[in-house]
Formats: C-alpha cells, structure tokens, sequence
C-alpha cells in the first residue's frame, strides 16, 4: 500500500535535485552562461536571449502537457520519457562546442541555442508532471521540508560543481573548457534522472476528463483564470519576482570590467551563492510553512542584493550580492511551487499549475529586455534601479496575497 511522506520518496527527492543541480550550476545564467555566449558574441543582447533560452522555452508546451495530463492517473511513466530528451539535448551542447568551437562561432552559438531551447522545451513537461507528483506524494507541512531539502542538496551540489567548474576553466582554453563541463555534466545529470524514475506513485483519485480538443481546453482554462481572483493575483506576483532576471545575468559582466575575474573566482562566487542557498533553506525556508510570508521575505532579499549591486566595485561585494541572493531565489521557488498546489482543486491541479507556469514564465525573458536597457544605456546602475523598482512593487502585492 502506498505511503504518503515516505522516506523513501524523499530520499530519491533530494537524490534527483542534487544531480541536477551538479549539472546545471555550470550554465547557470548569472555567472557561467553570460561568459561562454559572450566568447562567441560580444553582444548583451544576444548574452539576453540565451539566458532565456536555457529556461525560457517551457512556455509553449505547459497548457499542451496539461490538456493530456488532467486525465493521467500517474504521470511517472511520461517524465521518463522527458528524462532521457533532455539528457540528449545536455550532451548535445557540449559536444557541438567539442567539435565547432571557434571554426565557426555563430553555427556553434546556433547549435548551443538548440540544445538550450529543447532542454528548456522538454522541461515545460517535466514541470507539469513533477508538480503532480511532489502534490501526490507528499502533505502540505511534509512538502515544504522535502522541498527545502531539495535546495539544500541543490546548493551543496551547485558548491561542489562551482569547485569543479573553477578548476576546469582554470586548467582548458575556451572553448573546451565549457565543451568538457557540459558532456561531463551530462551524465551526472543522468544519475538523478535515472534516481527520480524508480520513485513510488499512486494513482490519482480525482481526475479529469480531456476535452475534445486543445483549442477547447484553452477556452476553459480561460473561464478557471477568470473565475479565480486569487490565482490572477498570485500569478502577477510571482511574475514580477522573475524582475530579478532583467539584472541577474549582467551583474558577472559589470564585474569583469571592474576586475580581473579568473576562472577561480568565477567558481568561488557559485560556490557563495550556494552557500547562501544552503544557509536561506536551513535556516529559513524550512521553518516556513506560510508560503506568502517566504514569497514576502524572498523579494526582500533579491531587493538587498541589487541595492548593494548599485555601488559594488570589489570581489568582496560581489560575493555578497551572489550570496543573498542565493537565499532569496530558493525562497521564490519553494513559494511559487507550494503556493498553485495549495490553491487548486485536485482534479484541476494541472490547468492551475500550468496557467501560473506558463504565464509567469514570461518572466524568464526578462534578460532580453535587460540586454535591450543596457545596449541603450549602457549604465548597469540605471538597469539595477529599474529592477529594485518592480521588485518593490512585487513585494507589496506579496502582502496582499490572502
């Protein structure tokens, strides 16, 4: 008979997230990522839109993975499948850049945007399906431990590969450096997939008979976004908490033009927001089980980071913005995840799941409109104020969440 809040699941849980995040700290688009696009280009712009890329393209499937998932009893044997693409996309990455490298740097931009676009595709159904199962698996209180534990494991993992990333980028010429640090990652990122899949899933009780067509499902998504006053509000806050994004990917850029950043110092500054990540889920997120107070707290947070990004001229204040905002981003994800399960009715859990997923992902383009500022202006003060600003205003629509 199944269990609910068994250890078990819980343990492969964490097991899962600290793979994945062994792999994906080394394109993390605040500090890695921004570096290797600009080896290829020179434009912010461009450094904008492949930081979107690597999580951006999950918009356009989630209200499609949802209009089949409604009526799935159990969604494991699909994220399988999610699994084992995304793996090919990952590896797909670094070993275009093995291969092209410089020979021709905007064919290998073009196959990097590939890899990223499907990796980041293939995830809008994995968010869907991995929603339903954290739902399932686990209770309101229980959920928001296991997930703090999943930051936990993510950051101590995103610490040993920042460590790992340093040394390699230390040691190779660009590009092999990145092309070594995807195909190696890769097959780390496979252990947590391989972890994940043998988890334990009961049926679903409630579920929900698939309409006729997409185009019909779309129509009655439409009446539940309506219908729902606190969804729409929720969904706009946790839009403007993606502001962050406008800033984030930019702030290593204004730092190399401060200082010399080496390779090790670049591996030490994920390694301190890690720290910060595992410091914020310890010691806060895991304690908080009012999931608009941790929203509040973590716009908070980010707001102090950038506060502090407007006067930085040191490695010492860098490290510190990357560390407080370690804290606030985990905050944002526990809070965003628990929020939409909390509000939804079980039948309907993957249409509100979707609609808060696929309209907030707009927010992951945000780079590109920061990219955009910052060719025009060419002031990062001037974009980390214009962030401090919609944050602030996030942050007072979080107070008034109920």
């Amino acid at each position: 008979m199944f269990k609910i809040d068994n250890p078990t699941n819980n343990y492969k849980n964490i097991t899962h997230a600290f793979f994945l995040a062994l792999a994906i700290t080394i394109a993390e688009p605040s500090t890695i990522l921004p570096l290797m696009v600009h080896h290829f280009s020179n434009s912010v712009v461009i450094v904008g839109i492949f930081a979107s890329l690597l999580r951006g393209g999950a918009i356009i499937v989630q209200l499609y993975a949802a209009f089949h998932a409604q009526e799935y009893k159990k969604v494991l044997p699909y994220l399988r499948r999610v699994f084992f693409f995304r793996f090919f996309s990952w590896f797909l990455i670094g070993a275009s850049i093995y291969v092209l490298g410089d020979k021709n740097k905007t064919f290998t931009l073009i196959m990097i945007g590939i890899g990223l676009f499907f990796f980041s595709f293939l995830a809008g159904f994995g968010a869907i399906y991995f929603k339903e199962l954290q739902a399932k698996l686990f209770t309101k209180k229980y959920r928001g431990i296991t997930m703090a534990n999943r930051q936990i494991a993510s950051a101590t993992a995103s610490i040993i590969s920042g460590g790992v990333a340093g040394w390699v980028l230390s040691a190779y010429e660009a590009p092999l450096n990145y092309a070594y640090l995807f195909m190696l990652s890769s097959f780390l990122m496979a252990i947590g997939f391989l972890t994940f899949a043998t988890i334990e899933e009961p049926p679903k009780e409630k579920v929900q008979k698939k309409e006729k067509s997409f185009k019909e499902f779309l129509k009655n998504a439409s009446k539940v976004l309506k219908s729902d006053k606190r969804l729409q509000s929720q969904i706009l806050t946790i839009l403007l908490s993606y502001a962050y994004l406008i800033s984030m990917p930019f702030v290593i850029l204004n730092a190399n033009k401060s200082f010399t950043l080496t390779g090790w110092m670049l591996g030490g500054f994920i390694t301190v927001q890690m720290i910060g990540s595992i410091i914020g889920s310890t010691f806060i997120w895991k304690k908080i089980h009012d999931y608009e107070k941790m929203l509040t707290l973590s716009f908070i947070f980010m707001i102090v980071a950038f506060c502090i990004a407007l006067f930085a001229n040191s490695a010492f204040s860098y490290a510190l913005i990357f560390f407080i905002f370690g804290m606030g981003l985990d905050g944002n994800k526990i809070a965003g995840m628990n929020l939409v399960i909390e509000i939804a009715p079980e039948e309907k859990r993957p249409i509100y799941t979707a609609l808060q997923s696929n309209i907030t992902s707009f927010g992951l383009f945000f780079p590109i409109l920061g990219g955009m500022i910052l060719k025009i202006v060419d002031n990062y003060q001037f974009l980390y104020s214009i962030t401090i600003m919609i944050l602030f205003i996030g942050l007072y629509k979080s107070r008034h969440l109920k």
